[in-house]
């Protein structure tokens, strides 16, 4: 099947010419020709089968081409632009997409007075405005920056006939949904709508039943599938052996291009400074550069200029690069359908790709998730020679070694009744003493689950702050930790007071930080010095 028996515009046909495509993927085949008869799309399809150009191409002719009338070409009336108000709306979870999208747009448009504007966050607003007021045809935007403009008046969405949501599952992950309705209120009722994901949730399914009407499905894969040409492999490894493991695969020259998705920001820094410190040149895109920032390092690792990019899940559906060879999961992702999303930026548009996953003792739960999700055990590979003692004496290391507690968590009992114990009470209270007898009281503060006491507001020790307890000599009266009984109705319990020794000494002032260490008074009246 070619592109021509699709009933594309000779305008739509000459760019894709000019672009060398000749044959539509599965997922264009199916959908081109019901979105231009203006039917509703539900299409599911993994990464990389060719989404954007099934809704891109039929909008296009949609709009400019056939008018939106079914006229012929040659005779379709221009359509009247009006500032701020677009006739179609492409609704991205991120910057890195909404670009893609209008790129792509620009290619397949470029015989077709098709005017687009990109609007997304994280830049000035005052060009995406401008570029409103003159008149679009089509706006390419994530939801967060679009409410805003709306909101402010600069864009009005009661024209819009044409809606499209591509990657609606990662816009349901990063909490787009209650937005997505609320621009869905805002377009026109008699509209398209067309709904693009890689996964199809139940989720997704509940917000395609209330935004399309008899919508056609075009499914080419089995959701949350992996494409077949792409090769996938595991190394299990220790955490502390994955960054020698990653530059050891570095040194082979097949890697020529490669994606490494880390699970967060300040990971994927640390991964990228330690491949620059191995001569490697790598770059890091995620949500903490500016749109500049990630805007040059996908330049340079589109050009071959970079050869490692390293990325967040947040990038994983704005990179569309053709040419890259493999793509290495240095952090299993907690999500299953995450590691669908990241393996799907190789193997793109019918080439072959590898996927290789790095996977420590404490992933592997996320590993048999995702291999229950792909139906098919992920083929594990040895490591690289030198690696596998380190990994194994590692792992062993970790199995052996005692359980480390939360840092935040409350500090157990201390066994026996000398020395200085620290109890926890179930209402939050907390109690120290000193020694078995004369030691003093330091309680905890009611705000337990702030982590202040009344003694360590400073950073100090417990008990010993300035503002701590009162150290009175002599029976002083002192605070009393706050009990668990107190929750149930019961009265709290009382700490005993400060008392003098037997032969009538105070005791010494610092009796409560070293009880071991108390000096023996001198002389039962005189006491102290």
């Amino acid at each position: 099947m070619a592109f021509k028996s699709l009933r594309l515009a000779a305008p739509l046909l000459r760019a894709l010419a000019e672009e060398g495509y000749e044959t539509p993927t599965p997922i264009q085949a199916k959908a081109i020709p019901p979105a231009l008869e203006g039917r509703d799309i539900l299409g599911s399809a993994q990464t990389g089968t060719g989404k954007t150009a099934a809704f891109c191409l039929p909008l296009i002719q949609r709009l400019e081409v056939a008018g939106e009338l079914g006229a012929d070409a040659a005779h379709a009336p221009k359509r009247a632009r009006t500032s701020g108000r677009p006739h179609a709306l492409i609704l991205a979870p991120t910057r890195e997409l909404a670009v893609q999208i209008a790129e792509s747009l620009a290619v397949y448009g470029r015989h077709a007075a098709c005017r687009t504007a990109v609007i997304y966050g994280g830049v000035g607003q005052a060009g995406q405005v401008r570029a409103l007021q003159n008149g679009v045809d089509i706006v390419v935007a994530t939801p967060g920056r679009l409410l805003d403009l709306v909101q402010q008046r600069h864009c009005n969405l009661s024209e819009v006939h044409i809606l499209v949501l591509d990657e609606a599952d990662r816009m349901l992950d990063m909490g787009f949904i209650k937005p997505i309705r609320s621009i869905a209120a805002m377009v026109a009722k008699k509209r398209q709508t067309m709904l693009f994901s890689a996964t199809m949730p139940k989720e997704i399914r509940h917000l395609a039943d209330s935004l399309l009407v008899d919508p056609v499905r075009v499914e080419v894969a089995a959701v949350a599938s992996a494409a077949p040409k792409i090769e996938q492999r595991v190394h299990h490894v220790s955490r502390d052996l994955k960054q020698s493991l990653l530059e050891r695969l570095l040194e082979s020259n097949d890697m020529t291009s490669v994606v490494v998705f880390t699970r967060t920001k300040h990971g994927a820094d640390r991964v990228m400074k330690r491949l620059i410190r191995a001569r490697i040149n790598a770059a890091a895109i995620h949500g903490n550069k500016n749109q500049s920032q990630r805007q040059r390092a996908l330049d340079a690792f589109k050009a071959g200029k970079t050869r490692v990019l390293v990325a967040t899940d947040v990038a994983a559906r704005g990179i569309d690069v053709d040419s890259i060879s493999h793509v290495i999961n240095f952090d299993i992702p907690v999500e299953a359908e995450s590691y669908v999303h990241r393996i799907g930026r190789t193997g793109r548009a019918g080439a072959t790709g590898i996927a290789i996953a790095f996977c420590e003792p404490a992933e592997r739960g996320a590993l048999k998730a995702i291999e229950k999700l792909l139906g098919k055990a992920v083929p594990v590979a040895p490591l690289p020679e030198g690696l596998t003692v380190l990994s194994a004496i590692n792992d062993a290391a970790e199995a052996h070694a005692p359980r480390r507690e939360h840092p935040h968590s409350p500090r157990r009992p201390a066994a026996g009744g000398g020395g200085r114990s620290s109890g926890r009470g179930g209402s939050g209270g907390r109690a120290s003493s000193g020694g078995s007898g004369g030691g003093k009281t330091a309680p905890k503060s009611e705000g337990w689950s702030k982590g202040q006491s009344d003694g360590a507001s400073e950073g100090k020790p417990e008990g010993r702050g300035r503002g701590g307890p009162a150290q009175g000599r002599g029976g002083a009266k002192t605070k009393v930790a706050r009990s668990s009984n107190s929750e149930f109705g019961a009265a709290p319990a009382k700490a005993a007071p400060q008392t003098r020794g037997d032969d009538g000494a105070k005791p010494h002032p610092r009796a409560h930080a070293f009880p071991s260490a108390r000096p023996a008074p001198r002389g039962g009246s005189r006491g102290r010095r």
